[in-house]
């Protein structure tokens, strides 16, 4: 049995009184680095919108509303989605809810759920959320490469026909040989990914300025009037193009989400300064270019590159679709080991690829699982106009849950007034909601292809959390309470020399292991130490609170580790540190003891019988918990037994 506890989202802690001031706490580097780092890797999904949003847009109101309105509102609807959902809503707003410096669904989520005063459903209700807007991130998170990728390549075809066999192949050579490298880690690309996404900001302010200044009249699009326009002339076409116009904000969320890699001011100082500017100058100029000729929507992002340009934006557009994958698996790689630590998902390998980096992270069947996605999903597809179609659905989803989300934090813990909250969280969340529904609309061409996929890992990650639930409780059950076992701890038993480590789901019962080897080896050794592993709701645990050792009498010790989400549990590292409480521990000699249970079903489960299968083959697939804490291979001892669930 493993030592690892699931925690829940949250527990009570003390409220302040404004909005915490972590997020930069931790960065010490200088700013102008870190806001290079942050072009590279938080901007580069949002970044390559371009190569698709407006393009979409109008060609889903084009036909239905004349040209110029159709440009205008497309354009005016789009400046405005940057504007209130990624500026004011994401970066100036729902940045500043951040968990120790950490941010994405899950920390923004165990945020809500330590509030004070919240009610049983609304917890489970912030904990349903949670985990549907992680099984939302996944299924975006196989997406955006697939479109990135496909788009940028499809600029090989807007000269001419001849490079449209070779799209798809090489789009999955580009996606391949990126899943590739991935074990490698990606610590040296890194450096360069921050100057080339610098350039290719510029490049794509440089060429819409320049189709910006031939038709000027353009920036009257600011004006919300022509997206207002469309909806009084085309109501049905104005709404189901909004499920374009999210296109233009996807990747918002990493925004949030790589806030504890870079810090808050570096990352609002690349938005501000660099990629708002250059996204909103590109748009305007693709909308200048197409009111010149409407028959370039079909390449409207290309439509404002000179042709001697033509092949090396082609190039450029590649590097930045690479950068803007690599961020979003980066952060499905992140995601997955927080979700693991937190006992949504089953335990997995995590390797770390960087000695100094600790965001770099390489997980190997996650990896090998987005890799097998996205390629079905490119042969699916096989272009970026019929992708469209499936992109955005999860990232809507994810959007919603966060302005519920960070409404609970600014009412609960930041004490802003009821009726603050009620007005800006909740048209937030109906902005959101029309977003959501109006993507919806394209279920049937490709939208039930994200949802599909996020069911599936919610019905995974469902399972595995009622699985172990009902797991522990059978165990805990059966097993014998520390105390009596305590009792009789030395009568007729031998003890033998050295120092015995037991892991355990809890340190009040008396773990399996240990009482097979009793069983078994009719032993115990001079010193045992209990060990159980509990996650905290925070991304980190100081060192100082990462120990509690307590004396039990008779040479049995009980020993908790708390690690936080975002951290890797190392027992024998921890153990280490025991010294400073009276208990010294020689871990190179020592032996740790595991169970290795076989599964099988009850007569009466409290699962039902296609739950209880998945569960027993998650479990079995989980990786060993002599691995996941880092016990020495050596000095393992795995004792075998039965459980019925």
């Amino acid at each position: 049995m493993g030592g690892l506890t699931p925690h829940p989202l949250g527990k009570p802690v003390a409220q302040s009184d404004g909005a915490p001031a972590g997020g930069d706490k931790s960065h010490k580097g200088k700013i102008g680095s870190l806001t290079l780092g942050a072009l590279g890797v938080v901007l580069g999904d949002i970044g390559t919108s371009p190569l698709y949003a407006l393009k979409a847009t109008v060609l889903a109101t084009q036909g239905g509303v004349p040209n110029h309105i159709a440009v205008m509102g497309s354009l005016s609807m789009i400046f405005w989605a940057l504007i209130l959902v990624v500026t004011v809503k994401y970066v100036m707003i729902i940045m500043r809810a951040d968990n120790d410096g950490e941010g994405g669904t899950l920390a923004l989520a165990a945020l809500a759920h330590r509030s004070s005063g919240l009610t049983r459903r609304t917890k489970n209700l912030i904990g349903i959320g949670a985990l549907v807007g992680l099984a939302l991130f996944f299924g975006d998170g196989m997406l955006t490469p697939a479109i990135t990728v496909l788009s940028a390549v499809e600029g090989l075809n807007v000269d001419s026909n001849a490079f449209e066999h070779l799209i798809v192949p090489l789009a999955l050579a580009i996606l391949l040989g990126l899943f590739l490298i991935q074990s490698r880690g990606t610590h040296r690309l890194g450096k360069l990914f921050g100057p080339l996404m610098l350039l290719w900001f510029i490049a794509l302010g440089g060429f819409g300025l320049a189709s910006l200044i031939q038709n000027p009249s353009i920036l009257a699009a600011i004006n919300p009037w022509y997206a207002v326009l469309m909806f009084l002339k085309e109501p049905w076409v104005a709404f189901v193009s909004l499920g374009a116009v999210v296109l233009a904000v996807t990747g918002c969320e990493a925004l949030y989400a790589d806030m504890g890699h870079f810090g808050r001011r570096p990352i609002q100082l690349a938005w501000f300064l660099v990629a708002l500017p250059a996204l909103l100058l590109n748009y305007f100029g693709q909308g200048a270019a197409l009111l010149r000729n409407p028959a370039d929507a079909e390449h409207a992002f290309f439509s404002v590159v000179p042709h001697w340009a033509h092949m090396p934006m082609v190039l450029l557009a590649t590097l930045a679709a690479i950068i803007a994958s690599q961020a979003v698996i980066t952060g499905v790689f992140s995601m997955t080991q927080q979700a693991v630590q937190l006992g949504q998902l089953p335990r997995m390998e995590i390797r770390h690829t960087s000695a100094t980096d600790y965001g770099q992270i390489y997980v190997p069947r996650m990896n090998l699982i987005l890799c097998i996605g996205v390629v079905l999903i490119v042969l699916l597809f096989r272009n970026s106009d019929a992708l469209t179609a499936a992109y955005g659905i999860a990232v809507t989803g994810v959007m919603v849950i966060d302005a519920f989300n960070a409404g609970i934090v600014a009412r609960r813990q930041w004490r802003w007034a009821p009726w603050l909250v009620v007005g800006l969280f909740g048209a937030m969340g109906a902005s959101d909601l029309i977003f959501f529904i109006s993507n919806a609309l394209k279920i049937p061409e490709g939208g039930w292809l994200p949802l599909l996929i996020a069911f599936a890992v919610f019905i995974v990650m469902e399972t595995w959390r009622r699985g172990r639930r009902v797991h522990l409780e059978k165990v805990r059950s059966e097993s014998m309470p520390l105390s009596l076992f305590l009792e009789r701890a030395d009568k007729s038993t031998t003890r033998v020399a050295g120092l015995g480590v037991f892991l355990s789901s809890r340190t009040d019962i008396v773990p399996g292991a240990l009482l097979h080897n009793l069983k078994h080896n009719k032993v115990l050794h001079e010193r045992v130490v209990i060990v159980n592993v509990v996650v905290e709701d925070a991304p980190f645990v100081a060192a100082a609170q990462r120990l509690e050792v307590e004396k039990l009498g008779k040479g049995f010790y009980t020993v908790k580790i708390h690690h936080g989400f975002y951290e890797t549990p190392d027992v024998p590292r921890a153990l280490e540190d025991a010294r400073r409480f009276g208990l010294a521990l020689d871990v190179d000699t020592a032996t740790f003891f595991i169970g290795r249970e076989t599964l099988v079903p009850a007569e009466r489960s409290e699962l039902s019988v296609w739950r209880n299968r998945l569960y027993r083959a998650i479990a079995g697939a989980a990786l060993s918990p002599a691995r996941f804490y880092h016990l020495p291979t050596n000095r393992v001892v795995e004792l075998g037994t039965q459980v019925s669930i």
